[in-house]
């Protein structure tokens, strides 16, 4: 069983039930930062429903197209996808009310870079949601050696302007960290962050 296969993954994961410990809602507008092929990013987008948006990144464009694809044959026109590293993306500023980050932030090259964007592109009211890996042997996944403990992750996170509003087990080998923008350390200030685009919430909308 591989943990990159779409169909096998959701024997072992529950997209919907993780995105409902998010408070994520119709209406909402999620990024998906490292989206793959949409496992989380589909079923976001029927919660957030014709009023809300989803928009997907992702290095690999054949997986984004594949995501894209899923979406045109469900109707879902609320789906937006953007190729790119989420170092070097971010597609506006203050809009997102989840940024969500599906067991991948431990693959990111500079995770440092790819948080500081999080933090411009999240409302001042919004979340930040990051599955992952935890630390210890599991029968597949990637190597414990590039894993990120629930500390260290938690410590970027912080660093990166957020303030951490709790920590969850999510059975069976998984952790899940939900984390506000910190309004002591306001987007911008963090010397990381790289250009991208700057569209308002309502820009972004239309």
């Amino acid at each position: 069983m591989s943990y990159h296969d779409e169909r096998s993954r959701r024997s072992w994961q529950n997209a919907e039930e993780i995105l409902g410990r998010t408070g994520f809602g119709p209406g909402d507008i999620m990024i998906d930062v490292g989206c793959g092929e949409g496992f989380f990013a589909l079923p976001a987008a029927r919660i957030a429903g014709s009023s809300g948006r989803v928009v997907g990144i992702d290095i690999n464009g054949d997986a984004v197209s594949r995501m894209l694809g899923r979406a045109g044959k469900e109707g879902l026109s609320n789906v937006e996808g953007i190729v790119g590293a989420g170092e070097e993306t971010r597609v506006c500023t203050g809009c997102a009310d989840l940024i969500f980050f599906g067991i991948d932030l431990h693959d990111f090259a500079d995770p440092r870079k790819v948080l500081g964007n999080a933090r411009l592109m999240v409302k001042a009211g919004g979340t930040l949601c990051d599955l992952d890996w935890q630390k210890r042997p599991t029968p597949f996944g990637p190597p414990i050696s590039i894993r990120f403990d629930e500390q260290t992750a938690a410590a970027l996170i912080r660093d990166a302007g957020f303030s951490i509003e709790r920590i969850e087990e999510v059975p069976p080998w998984f952790y899940l960290i939900l984390a506000v923008p910190d309004p002591r350390a306001p987007p911008g200030k963090h010397p990381e962050v790289q250009s991208g685009k700057n569209l308002s919430e309502a820009e972004f909308m239309q």
